[in-house]
């Protein structure tokens, strides 16, 4: 067997001979790249090694797999760096991957070419030796500059434009400080405004180095051409340069933002540089979000960036606990050093992690990068991966296991085998059995623990824990069969060696076995993986030992996070839903113990490990045992956790998800340590403030919810999509067993077993248990703690959060030095004394938990979330201090307070007992500030029903009342800007200086009356005081002056008022209606609660309601408003209600001139028909009678109020409206309020001196309103404008019914209409008024001779003046009451409107009054019957008859009762002598809208809906006048309408026959049938929208369709059982005569407008030929009969049945239909083409006779007459259509039958040849047709035929074709044989010089002799005449 170095070289062949003796001494190989060899021979894959002596190719594969492409002495090809000449790129660009490397060989040179994907990295690593090759360095190009440095200084150096990049030197030393790689540079940009300056875009994320040289474009030359030279890069400076300041906002490239340079924690470090003289330079080491910072200690200026996702690893070093190095990804190397190393490796190890580079790891010692197949930044092939894989099983020779592992680390990721994902269905077993061979070799290796270089041990731990990060990996911890004891074994001796390297890399693995580090993991295979480990508890014990040893000592800050890994994976969720229960509780049991050195962790510097003991700290609160969570929430406490927690919950803000995640986490905990522990809680509450904590209890939702940082995996539905995979694919199932099955045989050969299906196991999860879960709104609580707050339970903001920060951070930094100092004394947090003082509140006034500014600032505006804390106590507080203080300031202040806070709190406080006392506090008051006040607390106390009760109980309500009169003092209100001066502007008024006011003095004199004003100038000048007695008109006796309400508040009271005067009387009127809904005046079951409630009953006194009344003329809006509302509370169901109107409320009600009138038109919808005032004189309406308002609102206003509600009569009230229903406009609401103002102006100047006066009742004059002069105004409509149809078309009518019931009533009142008992004269003599002549008597002075006689003569006090008191009363209401249109009989006007109304009625609402009888016939009639005998008819200015006739028709049409009752009331006779009135008007100029027009179309119409009942048909046939009348209104055609309604009455009546009869000889169908032949189909077809009322035509138009309707009804014509009327044969065959039978049938077939285009166009169609000509004699004789008609009663005695189309007569009509059009358009489909064929064929019989004669007697004759050959002519035409029926009609060949001698006898007429063609072409049409063919060869015809051939050769092949089908049948052959067809066919086939003829001819012979009886007879005869060619025509 030959060696493995025999096979190299075999396989090597030549280039052995290349290859150096020995391998290179001491090469070391730097990094390795796969590469592609180019030959001769062809193309090998080869790895190219860059070594620190040489460059070595080595063979990538193998003939046998036991050839090791790394033992050094199996190499390909080695150089040594001596005998390199040069490596340069095959061409330039970006895409290029060849490069050529050319070595010596002897004298020469060799030249050899590669191409690989890493070209310029390849290039890079060899000519970082290029000064070693055995070409001659040249000397490359350098140049001073400038380099910016990180301290913002220009540092000198030297650039040198190297072979693989830009060398920067020390300009002093020439030291090599860095190299900028070409293959780096991603661009080179100048700078603008920095001399000379340029930058370099370095490092894959744009970092920035700005450089600054006198020689920069020779620099950027250099550069540019030597990386195109050497690299084969194109670099190229980007045309746009930039500014200085823009390379200082972006120097860090990506990591430029604020996020990525914000620290998340930071660690003070020595940094090991060369640059340094002492070789160390301190440094602040950053974390951030993205990227590792380096930044100065003394200035914090950043002088490294560094992406977290470049890092490969961190180097631990082992000899040094302070060294540790990062590697870079891209081969830099940093070293730092810190006493605190395992602490920040911790963190930076999970910083990193976080940012995604899972790969990073931590390892002693260094890595050898030439171990690696390619590059770091990219991961290797799958191929590498295999490969090293199988070396773990077998190492190669000559490499020990140690390096065999650390090549597999180098080259495979740290996050698991990128290639080695499991597959789930077919060959998946390959990739595992080689993942798992690998993990046996790995554990199985026989090496010794105890003596192995800790190095080694490490290593293979992480071996161990690269393959288990793999899905194969972690199923094969518990699939491969002694896998778990082998790796358990190793994990407990590795333990025992104390080394914290190798204990970090075994927890290591052990997490990534706890926990898949895969995507696409199976829940149930991590299950089984920590029930494995987890299984043995002295395992754990140990590992927990480990663990507290560590956290004691304050060491091993990897082991610990390490450990809280595997803790978090076992205990914590969602992780630990996958943990078995029994092995889930004894784990927590076991950490529990330890629990205090969890709280330790919480002051650890590394972030990780806070976040795993913040996570296993909420396992052990949540699922731990109760007294577990107790002891951790003490411990929180002692420990000083909560206050740690609480300050990261409240201060952190921060952008990265870390921070975030441990924010969430100490929320969490804070939350969890609170939670039912009380102690926790009051903590609280001494640190925040209780408004703050009150959000706890919120169930307000924040804005945006922060997401779940701490659960991010969903076991759940992890399961179910298990589940789900597991079903898979069924066919792909078949398919895999299928394969199974095949590969079966194989397995047994080669020794495998069969793969079994696994039973998958359904995933069972842990349910959590949570057994302490906080239910506060902690989110909602975090949210508001950002903001500010001012609220009277909470002053919140930026100081208060510092002063809060700042306590939290000195308390827990003096508790952290007390445990410093404690030593190893277990030090506890003193929380009982600890409180936050929040000085910057000091200032304010705080009561209870509520600061006393904020809360009277907030007055009422509370926010309803945010409700008080212990309310009750709080206000009880607040009496308190109101009673004790003695500052009125305060006393005032905490009564505001506890107006709000009872307000708010009235339910939880409950009743107040010292309500009486602060009612009488009220009253005795003299302080305007205290008054308002008080009123403002009580009127919070009324809140509570049972401070009510204490309220009225001490006299409360009289005392409201007499502060609400003070509201007529204010005069600087706001008026709306329609209000009307009306009152102002009265002569009389004087403001605040009517003498009301009565004092006496101190001898007991009454002096007065004197004005307000006087009484404030006498209180000036001491004259009176405030024990002065006064009296005014409205008290009910003397009092002294400071008792007197409206004087203590205008003289006496003192102090500055919080409310105005409105405000005030505002507030009182508030507080009335919440006593008055407290005491409803109708209990549940609405039953009226008696005695009234004794707060109604004191409103309604005498003593309030007038002056609650009279604020309605302040006319603000607010107190108008609330006075209504309380009006309308207080008087439901009151028995002084129907008294209410003697206040004036009425008036003063409808003076207001605002718009918030809907509490009026509530109060006024409740009281207006509820007053007991008089009404004695009839008014127009019940509801007029009723209603108060009936003076002063017109009755349409009244009826909307209540009909339709307030709502809409607020509506109306505000609007302008001019509809049927309501007329009201604001000039009439300003006219209703000149007339009231000026009615009480007497009265309402006193309110402004004494507000306690009262006013006294005085009915009021109706109002009479100028725009409502006209109108009659009947049930709730106004008759003129429901009659105006423009206007108002289709108003609609709520009850029909009852409004023509209110109508007829109204008729038969204005029928009987008489003038008035009562003269206005008499009332003024009644009341004593001298009128003068001239002057109308004013309102003013008829009230007041109306007041004074009243007073005179009232019963009460003059018993003998009763019937003077009444005809006063009845004189004043009578001049109050009357109207201004006074008529002494009927008025036309409005007799019209009723008439029109009717119409109105009968038209719209038929259906609703179908089922009653008019009742109106009687005056209806008698109405016509006026007007028809009246002589002066057509020159009245209202005329009636034309409405009334109107009303007629539509009562008729509306019901049949209403005909019959018509036709008993003779109606019909008085109808038609009013139309013989009317017609006999009629004229050619008459118009439209004329009288007798209107008339007339009002009366045809009533007849036409007349004629649809019996009786009343019988009745019109007896008045042949009326048959008359309607004829002759059909003369007058410019009349259109007129016509149209006619024609409707003549269609109606066709309904009897009589009636049709009458009309016949009436003449009507000529009037009718002109109508027809007005019609412009063009206007219908031109979708042209068209109305009748502007377009004359579409009248036209209609009249037209109306007529053709009525002709058609007048015929019978019509069949619907709508439209049938019975046939009359005279007037049938009168309009068949002259519109042609074929119209006529149309009648029922088409529409009216298809049938009248027919008839106005030109149509020539086998049915019809219509043209001009036939349109004008039709006309023409039509105009003739109508005008003799019309002048003397005569016309043609047929009527038009003798009548003759002059373009008919000539023609042939057979059937209905011109035969010779329809021989012109033989494709016109014709309707009934069988009776049209028999029809035909009887024209043809009829004719035959006489044309067989004709041809007879004309033998011998040259010449025919003209009759003669018009008759040959209709039977040719007749033959013709035959013919041509045929073929456009297939089968109707059958009626034919029976008929073929007639058809064969005209063959005979042999001097008519196109005749004889006829007939020919007609047969040749049906002899394809077997049955006539037989019907054929029954009629024995063949001779007629067989003698054409002879007499008509040019028919001949037309015979041919006929005798073609004939000879079918055997009859017809036999027939032929016998008459001698041989001898005529054999003279045409012999004689015919026609090819075709002669070949038809031959055709029809062999058709013959195929026929079987007289075939071979006719064969046989024709083998005489044609002897060589008979047998050739039978084929």
């Amino acid at each position: 067997m030959k060696t493995s170095q025999q096979k190299c070289k075999a396989v090597c062949g030549t280039a052995q001979s290349i290859m150096a003796e020995a391998p290179i001494h001491e090469n070391e190989d730097v990094c390795c790249y796969f590469v592609t060899k180019h030959s001769w021979k062809g193309k090998y894959k080869r790895v190219f090694s860059v070594g620190t002596k040489g460059i070595t190719t080595y063979n990538p594969g193998s003939c046998e797999n036991t050839i090791n492409q790394y033992e050094f002495t199996l190499f390909v090809l080695q150089w040594a760096y001596g005998d390199v000449m040069s490596v340069l790129p095959a061409t330039r660009g970006q895409g290029g991957t060849e490069f050529i490397l050319t070595v010596r060989k002897g004298k020469k040179g060799d030249t050899l070419k590669f191409s690989s994907d890493h070209r310029t990295d390849v290039l890079t690593e060899c000519l970082r030796y290029r000064h070693l090759f055995a070409e001659q360095t040249k000397t490359r190009p350098r140049y001073n500059a400038f380099k910016h440095h990180w301290s913002d200084n220009r540092v000198p150096v030297v650039l040198e434009v190297g072979y693989s990049g830009l060398i920067q030197q020390d300009q002093m030393t020439g030291t090599i400080l860095t190299c900028y790689d070409y293959k780096d540079i991603e661009a080179i940009v100048l700078v603008s405004d920095y001399p000379g300056g340029f930058c370099l875009f370095n490092g894959g994320f744009e970092r920035l180095h700005l450089f600054a040289s006198e020689s920069r474009d020779a620099i950027l030359r250099e550069i540019v051409e030597a990386a195109g030279q050497f690299i084969g890069l194109h670099l190229a400076v980007r045309k746009e340069p930039i500014s200085f300041d823009r390379f200082s906002a972006e120097r860090f490239g990506n990591y430029s933002s604020d996020e990525a340079m914000t620290s998340l924690c930071e660690f003070t470090v020595q940094k090991v540089t060369h640059r340094a003289n002492s070789g160390t330079v301190r440094r602040t080491l950053c974390l951030s979000e993205s990227c590792l910072l380096e930044r100065d200690p003394a200035t914090y200026a950043i002088c490294t960036v560094k992406p977290l996702g470049d890092m490969f690893c961190i180097v631990r070093h082992a000899e040094n606990p302070q060294l540790f190095g990062i590697e870079f990804i891209k081969g830099q190397t940093r070293t730092y050093s810190s006493t605190d190393r395992d602490s920040l490796l911790a963190t930076l190890v999970d910083g990193i992690r976080a940012a995604g580079n899972r790969d990073i790891h931590v390892k002693m010692f260094p890595t050898k990068r030439g171990y690696r197949l390619g590059p770091f930044t990219l991961p290797v092939d799958e191929e590498v991966e295999s490969q090293h894989l199988k070396f773990l099983q077998i190492s190669p020779g000559g490499m020990t296991f140690s390096e065999v592992v650390q090549r597999f680390n180098s080259n495979i990721s740290y996050s698991g085998l990128l290639h080695a994902v499991t597959q789930d269905r077919l060959f998946a077993e390959n990739k595992e059995r080689l993942i798992n061979s690998a993990l046996l070799a790995l554990v199985e290796r026989d090496t010794d623990l105890d003596v192995s270089h800790p190095e080694d041990i490490e290593a293979q731990f992480q071996a161990l824990r690269r393959l288990v990060a793999s899905k194969a990996g972690f199923a094969a911890f518990t699939a491969v069969p002694g896998l778990r004891e082998k790796i358990g074994s190793r994990v407990v001796k590795a333990l025992t060696k104390n080394n914290d390297a190798i204990t970090y890399a075994v927890l290591d693995m052990l997490g990534a076995l706890m926990q898949p580090m895969h995507d696409d993991y199976d829940l149930r295979q991590e299950q089984s993986n920590k029930a494995s480990l987890m299984s043995s508890k002295k395992f754990m014990e140990g590992l927990l030992e480990v663990f507290a040893t560590h956290v004691e000592r304050g060491s091993g800050a990897l082991i610990i996070s390490a450990t809280l890994d595997f803790l978090t994976f076992a205990l914590c969720a969602p992780y630990s839903e996958t943990t078995d229960g029994t092995f889930f509780d004894e784990l927590l049991e076991m950490v529990a113990v330890r629990g205090r050195i969890i709280f330790r962790l919480f002051q650890h510097p590394s972030m990780a490990i806070v976040k795993g003991a913040g996570l296993v700290m909420k396992a052990l609160i949540e699922e731990g045992e109760e007294d577990v969570a107790t002891r951790m929430q003490d411990l929180a406490l002692s420990e000083g956790a909560l206050p740690k927690h609480l300050h990261i919950s409240l201060y952190t803000q921060s952008q990265d998800s870390r921070v975030l995640t441990n924010r969430q986490l100490s929320r969490i905990l804070v939350a969890l340590w609170v939670t039912g522990n009380e102690v926790a809680m009051q903590l609280l509450r001494r640190c925040i403030p209780y408004g703050l904590l009150q959000y706890l209890e919120s169930t307000d939702e924040v804005p945006e919810h922060d997401i779940d940082r701490i659960h991010q995996r969903d076991n759940l539905q992890l399961a179910v999509d298990i589940q789900n995979k597991n079903r898979g694919n069924v066919q792909w199932k078949l398919i895999e067993k299928r394969v199974n099955n095949i590969l079966q045989h194989w397995r047994t050969r080669i020794g495998m077993e069969n793969v079994d299906e696994k039973v998958q196991r359904i995933v069972v999860l842990r349910k959590r248990r949570q057994k302490i879960k906080s239910e506060a709104n902690w989110e909602f609580f975090y949210y508001r703690f950002l903001q500010d707050h001012a609220r009277p339970n909470l002053i919140w903001n930026h100081r208060t959060r510092e002063e809060l920060r700042e306590c939290l951070e000195n308390e827990i930094r003096a508790f952290n030095v007390d445990k410093d100092l404690g030593a190893g004394t277990v030090i506890a947090w003193n929380h009982v004394e600890f409180e936050v003082p929040y000085n910057c509140l000091a200032e304010e006034i705080k009561i209870g938990d509520y600061f006393l500014r904020l809360l009277l600032e907030e007055g009422e505006n509370a926010d309803e979330a945010n409700p008080m804390n212990k309310p009750q106590e709080f206000f009880f507080d607040l009496y308190h201090r109101f009673l004790l203080s003695q500052k009125a300031l305060m006393k005032g202040n905490c009564l505001q307070a506890m107006t709000i806070v009872y307000g708010r709190c009235h339910e939880t406080i409950g009743p107040f007992n010292d309500t009486k006392y602060m009612t009488i506090m009220l009253e005795k008051c003299s302080d305007k500030l205290e008054r308002d006040r008080l009123l403002l607390f009580l009127s919070k106390l009324i809140l509570n029903q049972q401070n009510v009760k204490d309220f009225i109980d001490a006299n409360g309500v009289r005392v409201l009342v007499d502060i609400l009169t003070l509201a007529h003092f204010h005069t600087n209100r706001a008026y709306v800007h329609t209000q009307s001066n009306v009152i102002e502007s009265n002569p009389e008024l004087r403001r605040d200086t009517e003498k009301e006011w009565y004092y006496g003095n101190v001898e007991k004199e009454r002096l007065g009356p004197y004005s307000l004003q006087e009484l404030k100038e006498l209180w000036e000048a001491g004259d009176i005081n405030p024990k002065t007695r006064c009296w005014a008109q409205g008290m009910d006796g003397w009092r002294p002056l400071q008792n007197v309400p409206q004087l203590k508040w205008t003289l006496v009271a003192t102090g500055t008022q919080v409310l105005n005067e409105s405000e005030l009387a505002s507030l009182i009127l508030g507080m009335l209606i919440q006593i008055c809904e407290f005491y409803p005046s109708r209990n549940a079951d609405d039953a009226v609660i008696r005695p009234l409630p004794k707060a109604k009953r004191l409103l309604t006194d005498t003593a309030c309601m007038p002056h609650i009344v009279q604020l309605l003329l302040t006319f603000d809006p607010t107190l108008v408003e609330r006075v209504t509302t309380l009006l309308f509370l207080v008087m439901q169901d009151n028995p002084m209600l129907p008294r209410l109107y003697l206040s004036g409320a009425f008036f003063f009600t409808m003076m207001y001139i605002g718009s918030n009138v809907l509490p009026i038109g509530r109060f006024l919808h409740y009281t207006h028909t509820k007053q007991a005032f008089r009404s004695d004189e009839a008014k127009a309406s019940t509801l007029m009678q009723r209603s108060v308002l009936g003076p002063i609102l017109p009755e349409a206003m009244i009826c909307y109020l209540e009909n339709y509600g307030p709502e809409k009569f607020a509506e109306i009230f505000l609007g302008e409206f001019d509809t049927p229903e309501a007329i009201w406009s604001m000039e009439m609401r300003r006219l209703m309020i000149e007339k009231i103002a000026a009615h009480i102006a007497d009265f309402s100047p006193r309110l402004q001196s004494n507000t306690r006066a009262l006013y006294q009742y005085c009915p009021i004059p109706t109002i009479n309103y100028p725009q409502l002069a006209s109108e009659l105004f009947c049930n709730i409509y106004y008759l003129r404008h429901l009659c105006d149809v423009q206007r108002f078309p289709d108003w609609p009518i709520q009850d029909p019914v009852k409004l023509l019931k209110d109508v007829l009533d109204a008729w038969k009142t204005e029928v009987e209409k008489k003038a008035p008992t009562m003269s206005a004269d008499d009332a003024y003599a009644v009341l004593g008024i001298v009128k003068k002549e001239g002057k109308p008597v004013e309102e003013s002075v008829v009230r007041r001779s109306y007041f004074a006689l009243a007073q005179k003569y009232h019963p009460d006090k003059n018993p003998e003046g009763r019937d003077m008191f009444e005809k006063v009363n009845k004189a004043y209401e009578f001049l109050c009451s009357r109207t201004g249109k006074v008529t002494d009989g009927p008025d036309p006007s409005n007799l019209l409107l009723i008439l029109k109304t009717q119409v109105i009625l009968f038209s719209r609402y038929s259906s609703e009054l179908q089922p009653y009888k008019y009742a109106g016939y009687p005056m209806l009639i008698r109405t016509i019957t006026m007007e028809t005998q009246d002589e002066r008819l057509f020159a009245k200015p209202v005329p009636l008859l034309a409405a009334a006739c109107e009303l007629v028709y539509h009562t008729v049409a509306c019901s049949p009762l209403n005909a019959e009752e018509l036709r008993r009331e003779r109606g019909f006779e008085i109808l038609e002598e009013a139309l013989g009135r009317c017609i006999a008007q009629l004229n050619v100029s008459s118009r439209p809208d004329d009288l007798g027009v209107q008339v007339c179309m009002n009366i045809a119409s009533c007849f036409a809906v007349a004629a649809q009942f019996e009786q009343c048909r019988e009745k019109l046939a007896e008045m042949p006048d009326v048959i008359r009348d309607i004829c002759r209104m059909l003369f007058f055609s410019h009349l259109s309408r007129l016509c149209c309604v006619a024609v409707e009455c003549v269609s109606a009546f066709c309904v009897d026959l009589l009636l049709q009869t009458q009309l016949f000889k009436a003449g009507v169908l000529w009037h009718l049938l002109l109508f027809l032949f007005r019609y412009d189909f063009t206007l219908e077809e031109g979708e042209v929208e068209r109305s009748a009322d502007s377009n004359q035509q579409e009248v036209a138009n209609n009249l037209a369709k109306l007529s053709i309707v009525a002709t058609a009804r007048l015929g019978g014509y019509l069949k619907s059982e709508r439209m049938a009327t019975p046939a009359n044969p005279s007037i049938r065959q009168a309009i068949a005569t002259m519109l042609t039978v074929y119209i006529t049938k149309q009648f029922e077939r088409v529409s009216p407008h298809e049938l009248l285009k027919i008839l106005n166009s030109n149509v020539r169609s086998p049915y019809l030929l219509w043209d001009n000509g036939t349109r004008a004699q039709l006309t023409e004789y039509l105009d003739t009969q109508r005008g003799t008609m019309i002048r003397s009663g005569e016309c043609d005695p047929s009527f038009g049945a003798a009548f003759v189309h002059e373009a008919h007569s000539s023609e042939l009509i057979v059937g209905d239909i011109f035969v010779r059009i329809y021989n012109e358009q033989p494709m016109f489909p014709i309707e009934e083409s069988k009776t049209f064929t028999v029809d035909l064929l009887q024209y043809l019989g009829s004719q035959a006779q006489y044309v067989h004669s004709l041809m007879a007697m004309s033998q011998g004759t040259t010449t025919m007459d003209v009759i003669s050959q018009k008759k040959i002519t209709h039977v040719q035409l007749a033959l013709e259509a035959l013919r041509n029926i045929v073929r456009s009609s297939p089968g109707v060949e059958m009626q034919c039958i029976g008929h073929f001698r007639l058809l064969f006898s005209l063959l005979q007429m042999d001097g008519a040849p196109r005749l004889q063609e006829a007939a020919l072409e007609a047969l040749s049409t049906v002899v394809s047709n077997k049955e006539c063919v037989n019907d054929i060869a029954s009629a024995d015809v063949m001779p007629d035929l067989l003698l054409l051939i002879h007499s008509l050769p040019t028919a001949r092949l037309l015979i041919l074709e006929i005798l073609h089908p004939l000879v079918s049948n055997s009859k017809v052959v036999k027939e032929l044989m016998s008459k001698g067809v041989c001898i005529y066919l054999l003279d045409v086939f012999c004689n015919s010089t026609n090819a075709v003829m002669r070949e038809k001819t031959a055709e029809l012979f062999a058709k013959m002799m195929t026929e079987k009886l007289t075939g071979p007879k006719l064969r046989l005869q024709l083998a005489k005449f044609l002897p060589n060619i008979s047998s050739w025509l039978v084929f």
